[in-house]
Protein backbone atom coordinates (compact mmCIF):
# COMPACT_ATOMS: atom_id res chain seq x y z
CA UNK A 1 0.00 0.00 0.00
CA UNK A 2 2.88 2.45 0.94
CA UNK A 3 4.19 2.05 -2.77
CA UNK A 4 0.73 2.59 -4.60
CA UNK A 5 0.53 5.97 -2.42
CA UNK A 6 4.09 7.16 -3.22
CA UNK A 7 3.61 6.45 -6.80
CA UNK A 8 0.15 8.08 -6.80
CA UNK A 9 1.58 11.37 -5.22
CA UNK A 10 4.81 11.18 -7.64
CA UNK A 11 2.54 11.07 -10.60
CA UNK A 12 0.27 14.12 -9.40
CA UNK A 13 3.31 16.84 -8.66
CA UNK A 14 4.06 16.33 -12.36
CA UNK A 15 0.18 17.03 -13.67
CA UNK A 16 -0.14 20.37 -11.21
CA UNK A 17 3.37 21.09 -12.82
CA UNK A 18 1.66 20.87 -16.27
CA UNK A 19 -1.42 23.05 -15.22
CA UNK A 20 0.25 26.05 -14.03
CA UNK A 21 2.62 25.82 -17.21
CA UNK A 22 -0.66 26.30 -18.93
CA UNK A 23 -1.47 29.30 -17.63
CA UNK A 24 -0.69 32.60 -19.68
CA UNK A 25 1.51 34.62 -17.93
CA UNK A 26 1.17 38.75 -16.85
CA UNK A 27 1.97 41.16 -19.78
CA UNK A 28 4.22 43.87 -18.43
CA UNK A 29 1.98 46.96 -19.31
CA UNK A 30 3.09 50.44 -18.52
CA UNK A 31 0.31 52.63 -16.94
CA UNK A 32 -0.69 56.38 -16.09
CA UNK A 33 -3.57 57.44 -13.60
CA UNK A 34 -6.17 59.32 -15.44
CA UNK A 35 -5.86 63.10 -13.86
CA UNK A 36 -8.91 65.47 -13.42
CA UNK A 37 -7.37 68.88 -14.38
CA UNK A 38 -8.98 73.04 -14.80
CA UNK A 39 -8.66 73.43 -18.33
CA UNK A 40 -9.84 75.95 -20.78
CA UNK A 41 -12.33 73.93 -23.73
CA UNK A 42 -12.10 75.23 -27.10
CA UNK A 43 -12.01 74.68 -30.56
CA UNK A 44 -10.19 75.93 -33.53
CA UNK A 45 -11.76 77.67 -36.80
CA UNK A 46 -11.17 79.12 -39.93
CA UNK A 47 -12.48 82.48 -40.02
CA UNK A 48 -12.85 86.09 -41.91
CA UNK A 49 -12.59 89.93 -40.66
CA UNK A 50 -15.43 91.39 -41.67
CA UNK A 51 -15.71 95.53 -41.31
CA UNK A 52 -18.74 96.29 -38.85
CA UNK A 53 -19.86 98.88 -41.56
CA UNK A 54 -18.85 99.01 -45.35
CA UNK A 55 -19.65 102.01 -47.14
CA UNK A 56 -19.26 102.43 -51.22
CA UNK A 57 -19.41 106.08 -51.88
CA UNK A 58 -21.02 106.98 -55.38
CA UNK A 59 -21.90 110.23 -56.77
CA UNK A 60 -25.55 111.01 -57.04
CA UNK A 61 -25.45 114.48 -59.33
CA UNK A 62 -23.18 114.44 -62.77
CA UNK A 63 -20.84 117.03 -63.34
CA UNK A 64 -17.07 117.55 -63.04
CA UNK A 65 -15.16 116.49 -60.74
CA UNK A 66 -13.54 119.59 -58.96
CA UNK A 67 -11.64 118.54 -55.85
CA UNK A 68 -10.64 115.27 -54.29
CA UNK A 69 -9.85 115.83 -50.83
CA UNK A 70 -8.79 112.85 -49.02
CA UNK A 71 -5.55 110.66 -49.10
CA UNK A 72 -5.67 106.96 -50.45
CA UNK A 73 -5.54 104.83 -47.14
CA UNK A 74 -5.47 107.69 -44.65
CA UNK A 75 -8.76 107.29 -41.78
CA UNK A 76 -11.55 109.72 -42.20
CA UNK A 77 -13.92 111.05 -39.88
CA UNK A 78 -18.01 110.56 -40.07
CA UNK A 79 -18.69 114.10 -42.04
CA UNK A 80 -15.18 114.39 -43.69
CA UNK A 81 -15.27 116.11 -46.89
CA UNK A 82 -14.02 113.75 -49.69
CA UNK A 83 -14.74 114.40 -52.91
CA UNK A 84 -16.18 117.78 -54.52
CA UNK A 85 -17.85 117.78 -57.82
CA UNK A 86 -18.22 121.17 -59.38
CA UNK A 87 -20.92 123.17 -58.28
CA UNK A 88 -21.72 126.68 -60.21
CA UNK A 89 -24.32 124.89 -62.65
CA UNK A 90 -26.48 123.36 -59.23
CA UNK A 91 -26.04 126.79 -57.76
CA UNK A 92 -27.99 128.92 -60.78
CA UNK A 93 -30.28 125.90 -60.93
CA UNK A 94 -30.85 126.96 -57.29
CA UNK A 95 -30.75 130.88 -57.98
CA UNK A 96 -33.40 130.34 -60.98
CA UNK A 97 -35.93 127.89 -58.79
CA UNK A 98 -35.15 130.99 -56.48
CA UNK A 99 -36.56 133.04 -58.46
CA UNK A 100 -39.62 130.96 -59.61
CA UNK A 101 -40.56 130.45 -56.19
CA UNK A 102 -40.75 134.36 -56.29
CA UNK A 103 -42.51 134.88 -58.95
CA UNK A 104 -45.34 132.32 -58.49
CA UNK A 105 -45.79 134.11 -54.94
CA UNK A 106 -46.35 137.25 -56.89
CA UNK A 107 -49.20 135.00 -59.16
CA UNK A 108 -50.79 133.93 -55.68
CA UNK A 109 -50.79 137.33 -54.25
CA UNK A 110 -52.24 138.68 -57.32
CA UNK A 111 -54.89 135.88 -58.01
CA UNK A 112 -56.21 136.22 -54.04
CA UNK A 113 -56.82 139.98 -54.78
CA UNK A 114 -58.63 139.24 -57.79
CA UNK A 115 -61.01 136.42 -55.82
CA UNK A 116 -61.18 139.23 -53.20
CA UNK A 117 -62.57 142.16 -55.82
CA UNK A 118 -64.49 139.66 -57.22
CA UNK A 119 -66.54 138.74 -53.53
CA UNK A 120 -67.20 142.27 -53.36
CA UNK A 121 -68.71 142.52 -56.44
CA UNK A 122 -70.58 139.79 -56.47
CA UNK A 123 -72.42 140.90 -53.65
CA UNK A 124 -73.78 143.85 -55.46
CA UNK A 125 -74.56 141.86 -58.87
CA UNK A 126 -71.59 143.84 -60.60
CA UNK A 127 -70.23 140.64 -61.83
CA UNK A 128 -72.02 136.96 -62.37
CA UNK A 129 -71.26 133.91 -59.89
CA UNK A 130 -69.48 132.27 -62.52
CA UNK A 131 -66.70 134.70 -62.98
CA UNK A 132 -66.40 134.98 -58.98
CA UNK A 133 -65.96 131.19 -59.09
CA UNK A 134 -63.33 131.49 -61.74
CA UNK A 135 -61.56 133.88 -59.45
CA UNK A 136 -61.20 131.32 -56.86
CA UNK A 137 -60.38 128.41 -59.37
CA UNK A 138 -57.00 131.08 -60.46
CA UNK A 139 -56.17 131.82 -56.67
CA UNK A 140 -55.81 128.03 -56.05
CA UNK A 141 -54.13 127.28 -59.12
CA UNK A 142 -52.18 130.48 -58.14
CA UNK A 143 -51.46 129.03 -54.55
CA UNK A 144 -50.59 125.57 -56.08
CA UNK A 145 -48.21 127.26 -58.38
CA UNK A 146 -46.17 128.58 -55.52
CA UNK A 147 -46.07 124.77 -54.20
CA UNK A 148 -44.87 123.13 -56.65
CA UNK A 149 -41.67 126.07 -57.14
CA UNK A 150 -41.28 125.70 -53.57
CA UNK A 151 -40.77 121.82 -54.33
CA UNK A 152 -38.53 122.53 -57.48
CA UNK A 153 -36.11 124.93 -55.22
CA UNK A 154 -35.62 122.07 -52.91
CA UNK A 155 -34.92 119.16 -55.20
CA UNK A 156 -32.34 122.06 -56.62
CA UNK A 157 -31.13 122.39 -53.28
CA UNK A 158 -30.49 118.87 -52.52
CA UNK A 159 -28.61 118.35 -55.84
CA UNK A 160 -26.36 121.14 -54.79
CA UNK A 161 -25.63 119.57 -51.56
CA UNK A 162 -25.03 116.70 -53.64
CA UNK A 163 -21.74 118.06 -54.85
CA UNK A 164 -20.09 117.07 -51.97
CA UNK A 165 -19.91 113.76 -50.88
CA UNK A 166 -18.86 113.09 -47.29
CA UNK A 167 -17.66 110.31 -45.24
CA UNK A 168 -20.97 108.74 -43.28
CA UNK A 169 -19.15 107.16 -41.20
CA UNK A 170 -15.90 107.33 -39.44
CA UNK A 171 -13.16 104.05 -41.04
CA UNK A 172 -10.19 103.63 -43.79
CA UNK A 173 -10.83 105.18 -47.06
CA UNK A 174 -9.50 103.18 -49.81
CA UNK A 175 -8.09 104.02 -53.48
CA UNK A 176 -10.41 106.40 -55.53
CA UNK A 177 -11.50 105.31 -58.99
CA UNK A 178 -11.71 108.71 -60.57
CA UNK A 179 -9.42 111.75 -59.97
CA UNK A 180 -10.17 115.70 -60.19
CA UNK A 181 -11.19 116.86 -63.95
CA UNK A 182 -13.09 113.58 -64.36
CA UNK A 183 -17.07 113.49 -65.06
CA UNK A 184 -18.60 111.71 -62.47
CA UNK A 185 -22.85 110.50 -62.33
CA UNK A 186 -24.80 108.21 -60.82
CA UNK A 187 -23.92 105.55 -63.42
CA UNK A 188 -19.37 105.91 -62.45
CA UNK A 189 -19.47 103.38 -60.09
CA UNK A 190 -18.00 103.23 -56.67
CA UNK A 191 -16.14 106.49 -56.21
CA UNK A 192 -13.97 104.80 -53.04
CA UNK A 193 -14.96 102.63 -50.34
CA UNK A 194 -14.75 103.33 -46.44
CA UNK A 195 -14.80 100.48 -43.81
CA UNK A 196 -14.69 101.00 -40.53
CA UNK A 197 -11.99 99.83 -38.21
CA UNK A 198 -12.94 99.58 -34.11
CA UNK A 199 -14.47 96.95 -33.50
CA UNK A 200 -14.82 94.09 -36.72
CA UNK A 201 -16.66 91.30 -36.71
CA UNK A 202 -15.38 87.54 -37.30
CA UNK A 203 -17.46 84.82 -38.88
CA UNK A 204 -16.53 81.59 -39.24
CA UNK A 205 -18.46 78.14 -40.46
CA UNK A 206 -19.13 75.70 -37.51
CA UNK A 207 -20.28 72.04 -38.43
CA UNK A 208 -23.56 71.01 -36.67
CA UNK A 209 -21.31 68.30 -34.64
CA UNK A 210 -18.82 71.33 -33.48
CA UNK A 211 -22.14 73.41 -32.80
CA UNK A 212 -23.91 70.49 -30.83
CA UNK A 213 -20.40 70.00 -28.70
CA UNK A 214 -19.94 74.10 -28.07
CA UNK A 215 -23.95 73.37 -26.61
CA UNK A 216 -23.27 70.48 -25.01
CA UNK A 217 -23.65 72.76 -21.99
CA UNK A 218 -26.12 75.26 -22.52
CA UNK A 219 -28.31 76.63 -25.48
CA UNK A 220 -27.20 78.71 -27.82
CA UNK A 221 -27.74 82.05 -25.45
CA UNK A 222 -24.75 80.22 -23.22
CA UNK A 223 -22.38 79.69 -26.08
CA UNK A 224 -22.53 83.79 -26.62
CA UNK A 225 -22.49 84.20 -22.68
CA UNK A 226 -19.55 81.79 -21.98
CA UNK A 227 -16.99 82.14 -24.59
CA UNK A 228 -14.47 84.19 -25.81
CA UNK A 229 -12.89 84.60 -29.72
CA UNK A 230 -8.95 84.41 -30.01
CA UNK A 231 -7.49 85.18 -33.64
CA UNK A 232 -3.97 83.80 -34.64
CA UNK A 233 -2.63 85.13 -37.89
CA UNK A 234 -1.39 83.10 -40.17
CA UNK A 235 1.96 83.14 -39.27
CA UNK A 236 1.10 81.86 -36.18
CA UNK A 237 1.11 84.29 -34.04
CA UNK A 238 -1.59 85.03 -31.51
CA UNK A 239 -3.58 88.53 -31.81
CA UNK A 240 -3.34 90.20 -28.32
CA UNK A 241 -7.52 91.38 -27.82
CA UNK A 242 -10.05 89.10 -27.29
CA UNK A 243 -13.63 89.05 -28.50
CA UNK A 244 -17.12 87.34 -28.06
CA UNK A 245 -19.92 85.77 -29.87
CA UNK A 246 -22.49 87.64 -30.78
CA UNK A 247 -24.61 86.17 -33.50
CA UNK A 248 -25.45 82.86 -34.16
CA UNK A 249 -27.20 81.85 -37.61
CA UNK A 250 -30.99 80.53 -37.58
CA UNK A 251 -30.22 78.63 -40.41
CA UNK A 252 -27.85 75.52 -41.58
CA UNK A 253 -25.85 76.08 -45.37
CA UNK A 254 -27.81 73.06 -47.15
CA UNK A 255 -23.73 73.14 -49.23
CA UNK A 256 -22.02 73.17 -46.79
CA UNK A 257 -23.83 71.47 -43.77
CA UNK A 258 -22.16 74.41 -41.16
CA UNK A 259 -23.82 77.17 -39.19
CA UNK A 260 -22.57 80.65 -39.93
CA UNK A 261 -21.28 82.28 -36.27
CA UNK A 262 -19.90 85.93 -36.24
CA UNK A 263 -18.01 87.23 -33.30
CA UNK A 264 -16.81 91.18 -32.29
CA UNK A 265 -13.62 91.69 -31.39
CA UNK A 266 -11.58 95.01 -30.77
CA UNK A 267 -9.59 96.54 -33.35
CA UNK A 268 -8.02 99.91 -31.90
CA UNK A 269 -4.70 100.00 -34.16
CA UNK A 270 -5.93 98.54 -36.95
CA UNK A 271 -4.27 95.52 -36.72
CA UNK A 272 -7.05 93.35 -38.50
CA UNK A 273 -7.88 94.34 -41.69
CA UNK A 274 -11.25 93.66 -43.55
CA UNK A 275 -11.84 90.55 -45.80
CA UNK A 276 -8.54 88.88 -43.89
CA UNK A 277 -8.37 84.67 -43.07
CA UNK A 278 -8.01 84.01 -39.74
CA UNK A 279 -7.77 81.16 -37.24
CA UNK A 280 -10.29 81.48 -34.54
CA UNK A 281 -10.46 79.75 -31.44
CA UNK A 282 -13.61 79.49 -29.48
CA UNK A 283 -12.39 79.00 -25.70
CA UNK A 284 -14.75 78.79 -22.91
CA UNK A 285 -14.25 81.83 -20.35
CA UNK A 286 -13.77 80.21 -17.33
CA UNK A 287 -11.34 76.30 -16.84
CA UNK A 288 -13.47 73.22 -16.46
CA UNK A 289 -12.44 69.85 -14.63
CA UNK A 290 -11.79 67.28 -16.92
CA UNK A 291 -10.26 63.69 -17.06
CA UNK A 292 -7.28 63.66 -18.79
CA UNK A 293 -5.11 61.10 -20.36
CA UNK A 294 -2.19 60.87 -22.37
CA UNK A 295 -3.02 60.50 -26.45
CA UNK A 296 -1.15 57.33 -26.73
CA UNK A 297 -3.93 55.70 -24.47
CA UNK A 298 -6.56 55.94 -27.17
CA UNK A 299 -7.77 53.15 -29.20
CA UNK A 300 -10.45 52.96 -32.22
CA UNK A 301 -12.84 50.87 -33.82
CA UNK A 302 -15.87 50.61 -35.21
CA UNK A 303 -17.72 51.56 -32.03
CA UNK A 304 -15.69 54.45 -31.71
CA UNK A 305 -13.02 55.25 -29.06
CA UNK A 306 -11.89 52.65 -26.23
CA UNK A 307 -8.57 53.22 -23.04
CA UNK A 308 -7.81 49.27 -21.35
CA UNK A 309 -7.59 50.07 -17.26
CA UNK A 310 -6.16 47.40 -15.26
CA UNK A 311 -8.69 46.94 -12.60
CA UNK A 312 -7.28 43.25 -10.66
CA UNK A 313 -4.60 42.56 -12.74
CA UNK A 314 -6.62 42.31 -15.38
CA UNK A 315 -6.77 44.37 -18.39
CA UNK A 316 -10.60 45.93 -19.12
CA UNK A 317 -12.05 47.76 -21.42
CA UNK A 318 -13.33 50.99 -21.23
CA UNK A 319 -15.50 52.96 -23.88
CA UNK A 320 -14.72 56.83 -23.53
CA UNK A 321 -16.26 60.03 -25.42
CA UNK A 322 -13.75 62.51 -25.98
CA UNK A 323 -13.61 66.31 -25.68
CA UNK A 324 -11.46 69.29 -27.73
CA UNK A 325 -7.85 67.71 -28.03
CA UNK A 326 -5.36 69.83 -25.63
CA UNK A 327 -1.77 69.58 -25.85
CA UNK A 328 -1.48 68.19 -22.50
CA UNK A 329 -3.19 64.52 -23.92
CA UNK A 330 -6.70 63.85 -24.62
CA UNK A 331 -9.55 65.48 -22.66
CA UNK A 332 -12.97 62.29 -21.55
CA UNK A 333 -16.40 63.61 -21.39
CA UNK A 334 -17.19 61.00 -20.34
CA UNK A 335 -15.71 57.15 -19.25
CA UNK A 336 -13.57 57.91 -16.73
CA UNK A 337 -13.77 59.77 -13.35
CA UNK A 338 -10.02 60.05 -13.02
CA UNK A 339 -7.49 58.42 -11.15
CA UNK A 340 -7.91 54.42 -12.79
CA UNK A 341 -5.24 53.24 -14.05
CA UNK A 342 -4.94 53.51 -18.29
CA UNK A 343 -2.71 51.82 -19.71
CA UNK A 344 -0.20 53.51 -22.17
CA UNK A 345 2.51 51.08 -23.25
CA UNK A 346 2.54 47.36 -23.99
CA UNK A 347 -1.34 47.94 -25.23
CA UNK A 348 -0.83 46.13 -28.73
CA UNK A 349 0.57 42.48 -26.68
CA UNK A 350 -2.71 42.73 -24.24
CA UNK A 351 -6.31 41.83 -25.00
CA UNK A 352 -9.59 42.32 -22.77
CA UNK A 353 -9.33 40.59 -19.45
CA UNK A 354 -5.67 39.47 -19.86
CA UNK A 355 -3.63 39.43 -16.29
CA UNK A 356 -1.25 42.62 -16.60
CA UNK A 357 1.74 43.49 -14.96
CA UNK A 358 1.16 46.97 -14.42
CA UNK A 359 4.30 49.46 -13.59
CA UNK A 360 4.58 53.70 -14.24
CA UNK A 361 5.13 54.68 -17.51
CA UNK A 362 6.15 57.86 -18.29
CA UNK A 363 4.55 61.02 -17.47
CA UNK A 364 1.30 62.25 -18.37
CA UNK A 365 0.99 63.82 -21.63
CA UNK A 366 4.17 61.64 -22.59
CA UNK A 367 2.85 58.23 -22.58
CA UNK A 368 3.36 55.84 -25.45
Amino acid sequence: MRWKYGAVLMLALPLADAALAQQPAAVPVGIVRAERRPITQGANFVGRVQAMQRVELRARVTGFLERVAFTEGQTVQEGAELFLIEQAPFTATVHGAEASVQKAAAEFRNATLQRQRADELVRTNAIPVATRDQRVAEEGMAQANVAAAQATLESARIDLGYTVISAPIAGRIGRTALTKGNVVGPDSGVLALIVSQDPVYVTFPVSQRQMLALQRHGTTASVMNTTQLRIRFSDGTDYGQTGRIDFVDVTVDRATDTISVRGVIPNPDGVLVDGQYVTVAVEAEQPQERVIIPQAALIADQEGTYVFVVEQDKAVVRRVRLGTAQSIGAVIEQGLEGGEAVIVDGIQRIRPGQTVHAAPAQRLGQGG
